[in-house]
């Protein structure tokens, strides 16, 4: 587990997600986790299930874990 790293400027956090297996996927992922607020980027990836944030601060996991769960996918946690 590798913790949240960045500059002051920003806090970059791989989470891994299970079931994704599309762009589509990636997409759904992408759009739940970019609406909490403070998110800069979000780049997910099927075939690894890694989703890379970028943030202003450390987000709350339980935050990450419900957007994840709306796109309907389950959090595995931080990479």
């Amino acid at each position: 587990m590798t913790a949240p790293t960045g500059t002051s400027d920003s806090v970059t956090t791989v989470y891994k997600v299970s079931g994704m297996s599309c762009g589509h996927c990636e997409g759904a992922v992408s759009g739940e986790i970019g609406e909490i607020p403070g998110v800069s980027s979000v780049k997910a990836v099927a075939s690894t299930g890694e989703v890379t944030v970028v943030s202003e601060a450390a987000l709350d996991e339980e935050a990450v874990r419900a957007a994840v769960d709306e796109a309907g996918f389950e959090l595995v946690g931080r990479a």
